[in-house]
């Protein structure tokens, strides 16, 4: 036997594992990973934080919110994950409407997610009035977080807003990086066009932040923009980063919002708040990642929904109903993106 022959491929491969960003997984072991954003509708624990308005979620409060009901909520949070996962839990979990990162550790602990796989978290407490917060679990066995950071619209802070941040980070996988912006944009509580001027700041911020990242690297950096919005596809504060001549990001969920599809359903239409839009790059392929129309989809498994009361038709089987416990998982539906290997 020829021991040289045998060796040397070896040692290279040992070698490569210890190489910055490269593992097993990059040689070949996994071709795609999964990206999932969900709103996740208040997920609180039941202690009382003093610093926001989360009396609600008491077990005192309005929506006398147990032990029981939030373990409950837990384990459904769990299910919509493994749901998105269809066979393997997706690498990274971008989650918005959770109150702190005690409940992103009790979702790790007290869920199968403990035994199953190993999972990080990026938490920041915003100054969210309910202390409601946008924020990420991630497979530490499949990629690499290289860099995390939160900000907010400058305007809006001299203003006075208080609201979610956003969520910058960048990744490694595939031998190459990749940045995702994750968002919850103010709400439409007050009217579409009372609130839209902040909307319109928040999509001014993300597109500030990741052009400079395409002037500093690149017109071919692989952006991803994902999250609750808080408008539809067109809308025009949609439009800041998917319209115009210059605009290198493309809205995936369009095709899907233009066939009738939703993550949201109210008075009986399905709207598309939650949305990813990527740069152009990412189409063709960037350094071996690609992505497209076809790797984005809504999990509107059976599990997830209910039968509509109101209208015909199925909506999010959601915690809470108006005011009425429900018991379900949430009343948007999970969106996720499918991210390929091609070296």
């Amino acid at each position: 036997m020829n021991l040289q022959a045998v060796i040397r491929p070896l040692i290279i491969a040992t070698l490569l594992t210890f190489l910055p960003g490269f593992s097993n997984h990059d040689a070949g072991e996994v071709k795609k990973i999964r990206l999932m954003f969900y709103n996740v509708e208040n997920l609180f624990d039941t202690e009382n934080d003093p610093a926001t308005d989360d009396e609600e979620f008491l077990p005192e409060g309005s929506a006398g919110w147990s032990r029981s009901r939030y373990l409950r909520k837990l384990n459904n949070v769990y299910k919509a994950i493994a749901a998105s996962g269809e066979g393997d839990m997706p690498a990274v979990c971008g989650l918005c409407e959770v109150e702190n990162r005690r409940v992103l550790e009790d979702l790790l602990n007290l869920t199968p997610l403990k035994d199953k796989y190993s999972y990080g978290i990026v938490h920041e407490d915003s100054e969210d009035l309910r202390g409601i917060d946008v924020c990420l679990i991630y497979r530490n066995d499949l990629l690499n977080l290289e860099y995390a950071r939160y900000f907010f619209p400058e305007d809006l802070r001299k203003a006075g807003l208080k609201s979610r941040s956003i969520l910058y980070t960048k990744w490694n996988w595939c031998g190459t990086s990749f940045h995702l912006f994750l968002n919850h944009w103010p709400s439409r509580r007050g009217g579409v066009t009372a609130t839209e001027d902040a909307r319109i700041s928040f999509a001014l911020a993300v597109k500030h932040f990741a052009d400079s990242l395409r002037k500093a690297d690149g017109e071919r950096t692989a952006v991803i923009i994902a999250g609750d919005l808080n408008c539809n596809p067109g809308s025009p504060e949609e439009k800041i980063l998917s319209d115009g001549d210059d605009s290198s990001y493309i809205n995936l969920i369009y095709s899907l919002f233009s066939k009738g599809k939703g993550t949201y359903r109210y008075n009986g239409i399905w709207e598309t708040p939650d949305q990813v839009l990527i740069s152009k790059c990412l189409i063709d392929g960037y350094e071996g990642l690609q992505t497209g129309q076809t790797d984005i989809r809504i999990i509107d498994h059976q599990e997830l929904l209910i039968r509509d009361t109101r209208y015909p038709g199925f909506r999010p089987y959601s915690t809470y109903y108006g005011f009425s416990y429900q018991g379900g998982f949430s009343d948007h539906l999970p969106v996720v993106l499918d991210l390929h290997c091609r070296r």
